[in-house]
């Protein structure tokens, strides 16, 4: 009987501690789910305090080969970033977003178009130096990149430089980006505030249920803002941020017989229901008295097999002749601060895809757009 009595005794006492532990992790766990407080811990971060803030916003598929990582939470991505930084009396603020060719694909962060244009030191006729931070982000969609500007648009920009391609403008790629899929709270304001013909149903959104809020439910999120955290360690002792092989893989210049592009077979008159005009529009509206430079980004132009069908493997002619003319006329008509460089880099600088630029073609971009920014007015041109 004793000895029965002091196993109770010896069990009592851990199951206690293992039963109110449990009661108090469901409950923190409910806490959690409550208060969901996910995009207020991406605000909390090393970088610009103990780190430096990063050049470019995260992204990397592969950080076995290099210190970045790519994740969904916005402030996170902001927090990271050197943008953070207080602005300078003298600073004249670019903010620079749109997709890949502007995160810098395979380049170094001093050789993407904002390292270029900083590596300028451009002066405004007033003094103020001109300082360009990049917050282009991959994947090709002008939905990502109003939310990313709605973001940003709090760090004072002095200017918004928005290089477009016709890729970013087919109305079914606008919620194809992942980060615009994960992040619905961001995304169906827009469309709902600016009137954006998407739909804020679109089963693409992924809307995190009661469970996927919990701490649990988050582990893989949470463990992602821990591992930018340790990454920015190994990043700022040796600023590698992207794996870039030693041999590209070049871009294609012969093609088959085909003017296909997207859904469509064969070359069509496009509506205003294909491309997403209003995105830019919305854009405008949301920057305010800020000015925002639309550029048409250079292309790959190619001279091989099947060239006088296609430009390049992303446009057949009739489809980027078609939006060219169209983002042209708009331009004009409603007083966009526009400048068209498709044809203005020799395509020898291109490298893997129609618009990812060589440090050098990098450089000659940066040049080209520097009177651009520095001009006191700006105009729309049609690069004829």
């Amino acid at each position: 009987m004793m000895d029965d009595q002091r196993r109770a005794a010896n069990w009592g006492f851990p199951l206690r501690v293992a039963g109110k532990t449990l009661v108090l992790f469901l409950l923190l766990n409910l806490l959690f789910a409550a208060l969901y407080p996910m995009e207020m811990l991406g605000r909390v971060s090393l970088y610009n305090r103990l780190l430096p803030g990063r050049d470019r916003l995260p992204y990397g598929e592969n950080s076995a080969l290099a210190y970045n990582l790519s994740l969904f939470n916005v402030p996170a991505m902001l927090a990271s970033h050197v943008v953070q930084r207080p602005k300078a009396e003298d600073e004249y603020r670019v903010l620079l977003i749109g997709d890949s060719a502007g995160w810098g694909w395979f380049l170094e962060n001093d050789d993407t178009l904002a390292g270029q244009l900083n590596t300028l030191d451009l002066r405004r006729a007033d003094g103020k130096r001109v300082v360009v931070y990049n917050l282009a982000y991959p994947v090709m969609s002008l939905t990502k990149d109003l939310m990313i500007l709605d973001a940003a648009r709090r760090y004072e920009p002095d200017l918004i430089l928005w290089p477009v391609t016709l890729e970013s403008f087919p109305r079914e790629k606008q919620l194809f980006a992942p980060i615009a899929q994960q992040n619905p709270q961001r995304v169906r304001p827009l469309i709902e505030t600016y009137d954006l013909a998407l739909d804020t149903a679109d089963s693409r959104f992924v809307d995190a249920g009661f469970l996927e809020r919990t701490a649990v439910g988050q582990r893989r999120n949470l463990a992602d803002l821990i591992r930018l955290q340790l990454y920015g360690f190994s990043w700022a002792a040796t600023g590698i941020d992207q794996y870039i092989p030693e041999e590209i893989t070049p871009r294609r210049s012969d093609f088959e017989e085909d003017a296909s592009w997207q859904s469509f077979q064969e070359p069509v008159t496009f509506t205003d229901d294909d491309l997403v005009w209003e995105v830019l529009d919305a854009g405008r509206v949301m920057a305010g008295d800020t000015p925002i430079l639309l550029v048409n980004e250079p292309i790959f132009i190619s001279s091989g097999i099947n060239s006088d069908l296609r430009y390049n493997s992303f446009y057949p002619r009739w489809a980027y002749d078609q939006y060219r003319q169209l983002l042209g006329e708009k331009a004009q008509s409603e007083g966009w601060q526009y400048v068209d460089l498709w044809d203005q880099i020799a395509p020898q600088e291109f490298m893997d895809t129609p618009v990812h630029l060589s440090p050098e073609g990098s450089r000659k971009l940066a040049e080209l757009l520097a009177a651009e920014i520095l001009g006191a007015e700006f105009g729309a041109r049609n690069g004829e």
